[in-house]
């Protein structure tokens, strides 16, 4: 179980500022598609879009953002990826109520988030290694899944009864809310953060853009790890905008009726996430990591056969719920796993690299399932997302050896005391890149 084991009254803080940004990000679910869809009246091709150009772009931004974090304090780097959130997100609704809300101020808002939440989460991965002993990264991990997932149950029903009672501006005002809050937070934890090696470096080298990802290819699990997980994130994600359409438009679903389908399972992350220590402890971190990650891959051909009404809510619910407990479980252990096999210092370059492959690959294959929709059929494209994932579990790793069961060292060219920052005890920061 996460358990109640203490990590210390500053992780808590930064634990309590992701709570806050995950259940304001939460009670926004699907708010730019729903904006999209009923305000704007956009279409399955711009729906598709407004994800695939938001995130390509904010990944092509974000490339070089995670060798600037590397060398740089962690926290107010958190803080300022979370007040530019605020003040993009912000702007929708202040737009909205001018009259001036276009299709294309939604692109450039999901563009700077995208861009942010890449720099907030290889920030938080390094910093967060300074508060967490490498015993407890399970836990730690493993607190911040639950989160996630409880907050999604929570704030989805929550989200869609507001949107429908006060307009839908609701619920980006309270997302954006929750990300001034979140650099409140962080501010108040306190204490003191070592200055990383090469702060003082007058521009970044160009092999710093490439380490992170010199780091994943060459490594012998976290490569196929890296090729499994966009796969399957990037097609889970290309189906959402069009089940945005075949829910909200087609099929009938009112918006909270939209938010409890995918607010129910939230049920199974909370159990997942509660038992993957306990399940680690039994049968191993690798036959939990294998099973749980070709599990992921079971459920979402189900989705094509979705119908109008109650049987649709059901099909959609228990779908929902096997997916999301088994991601659940390998959430935490991938994050877990890619910590203990990154040096300290190179997490946030790792991070980044690892959060702009997903990002890019969310947003070619969303554009290809857009672009598929428009020609095959909404349902069509739902339903082949579906039959790729079926094979997505042969992209796992199939051994480990003694070479992937130690961190490997940092490049020398880094200097003198390179893994020595704050990146020196934490875990992950892919949970946390979700806030």
């Amino acid at each position: 179980m996460a358990g109640g084991r203490a990590l210390g009254h500053r992780f808590g803080r930064l634990w309590a500022a992701y709570a806050v940004s995950s259940y304001g990000t939460s009670l926004a679910f699907g708010a730019f598609p729903l904006i999209a869809v009923l305000v704007l009246h956009s279409g399955p091709a711009q729906v598709a879009a407004l994800a695939a150009v938001g995130r390509a772009v904010g990944a092509v931004i974000a490339v070089p953002l995670g060798p600037w974090v590397e060398f740089r304090r962690k926290r107010p780097v958190m803080v300022t990826a979370d007040l530019v959130r605020f003040a993009a997100t912000m702007s929708v609704p202040a737009a909205f109520a001018f009259g001036w809300l276009t299709f294309t101020q939604l692109l450039v808002v999901s563009v700077v988030v995208a861009a942010a939440n890449i720099a907030f989460g290889a920030a938080c991965g390094a910093y967060l290694k300074t508060l967490v002993p490498r015993e407890d990264l399970l836990v730690a991990n493993s607190r911040f899944e639950s989160t996630t997932w409880a907050s999604t149950m929570i704030g989805p029903p929550l989200g869609g009864a507001a949107i429908g009672a006060f307009g839908p501006m609701t619920t980006v005002v309270a997302d954006a809310i929750s990300y001034l809050l979140s650099a409140l937070g962080i501010r108040a934890i306190g204490g003191t953060e070592p200055l990383p090696a090469r702060a003082d470096a007058p521009r970044l080298r160009a092999r710093d853009l490439l380490e992170g990802w010199r780091h994943i290819l060459a490594h012998p699990v976290l490569r196929p790890l890296l090729l499994n997980s966009i796969t399957v994130n990037g097609l889970i994600m290309a189906t959402q905008p069009l089940l945005a359409v075949l829910l909200l438009g087609r099929l009938g679903f009112t918006p909270w009726q939209y938010g409890l389908v995918f607010a129910a399972p939230c049920i199974g992350g909370l159990v997942g996430s509660r038992l993957t220590q306990r399940l680690v402890t039994r049968f191993g971190r690798r036959t939990v990591l294998l099973t749980s990650g070709a599990l992921r891959a079971c459920w979402s051909v189900g989705l094509a056969f979705v119908q109008p009404g109650t049987p649709g809510i059901a099909l959609i619910i228990v779908v929902q719920l096997g997916l999301v407990t088994s991601c659940a479980v390998f959430n935490p252990v991938l994050a877990t796993y890619r910590l203990d096999h990154t040096d300290p210092g190179r997490v946030a370059r790792t991070l980044s690299a690892w959060s702009v492959s997903s990002s890019a690959a969310i947003a070619a294959l969303t554009a290809v399932w857009g672009v598929l929709a428009a020609v095959a059929g909404t349902r069509t494209a739902i339903a082949a997302a579906g039959v790729v994932l079926l094979a997505s579990p042969l992209l796992l790793p199939r051994r480990e050896t003694a070479q992937q069961d130690a961190p490997v060292p940092a490049d020398a060219e880094d200097g003198p005391g390179a893994g020595d920052g704050p990146g020196a005890e934490d875990k992950d920061g892919d949970v946390i890149d979700r806030a």
